[in-house]
């Protein structure tokens, strides 16, 4: 899957947390560093040691560029790359609010072009990422999009690009969630009398190993809730808040989710 890359080389625009992850994951899965050119107005000293290819004239005809720069900063990165619309060369963003029709009015609409949507846990390796493609992308470019993103943890392919707002709401914001769990998980404790640093690292361990163990069960979350929730009990009594109708989780985390989907869509609509 990656011979192409190897004997083509491979584009990245843009190298910060994200870009940095994946490099550091086709690095670990064998892609040479000769086949990679990073294209970044600021690289950093860990790109420097890396030995790809910074800031230099990229190949005339690359496997892949994936578009890794802020939103914000496409205007003027992708006319670039103008060049390489509508040939063989596989474009993967994973800048986010930016939709495929954005690509193809930059590249032609014959261009190969996949649509990602990472998240943070990808820099250790942990994250999920959501794919779709355009008509020109295909099977194979879906196939290899998936192959590269693999790098940084789970892929998952959409039916359609509409999806893409959800995924945004649930697993790209996702993550900032659970550390905003975490912080008030802790908070808690400590109204409760537990010291600061105790309570930190009861409340991200609590975090981590069941999400730990909601991977590795086979019965699902809710079941694993019922497992750990005796009638009358401690955790009946905090379930009893957390799962009220009006005011609690459900309630909640379904509005939250909302907002990050409708935001989504207004980022994608400009």
């Amino acid at each position: 899957m990656l011979d192409g890359i190897k004997e083509n080389g491979m584009v990245l625009l843009g190298c910060g947390k994200m870009g940095s992850a994946m490099l550091a994951g086709w690095l670990d899965q064998g892609v040479p560093a000769s086949s990679v050119w990073v294209i970044d107005p600021n690289p950093s000293e860990w790109l420097k040691s890396t030995l790809v290819h910074i800031n230099e004239q990229i190949p005339a005809a690359p496997s892949v560029v994936l578009v890794a720069v802020k939103p914000q900063m496409m205007a003027d990165a992708l006319p670039t790359l103008q060049a390489l619309g509508e040939t063989d060369t596989l474009f993967i963003s994973v800048a986010a609010g930016t939709p495929i029709s954005a690509f193809e009015a930059a590249f032609g609409a014959k261009s190969r072009i996949v649509r990602a949507m990472p998240n943070t846990p990808a820099a250790i390796g942990q994250g999920i990422t959501a794919i779709v493609g355009n008509g020109g992308a295909g099977a194979a470019g879906l196939d290899l999009a998936a192959a590269l993103l693999a790098a940084v943890g789970q892929v998952v392919r959409l039916d359609e690009e509409g999806q893409m707002d959800a995924v945004t709401g649930v697993s790209g914001s996702g993550p900032a969630y659970v550390f905003h769990l975490i912080e008030t998980l802790a908070a808690a404790g400590q109204a409760q009398g537990l010291p600061a640093e105790l309570a930190m690292a009861l409340a991200k361990s609590t975090v981590s190993g069941a999400g730990a163990l909601a991977m590795a069960a086979q019965e699902s979350p809710g079941q694993l809730r019922v497992n750990v929730t005796s009638p009358g009990g401690t955790t009946q009594a905090a379930l009893n808040v957390l799962m009220d109708d009006d005011d609690g989780f459900p309630a909640l985390v379904n509005k939250a989710v909302a907002a990050a989907t409708k935001r989504s869509k207004e980022l994608a609509n400009g």
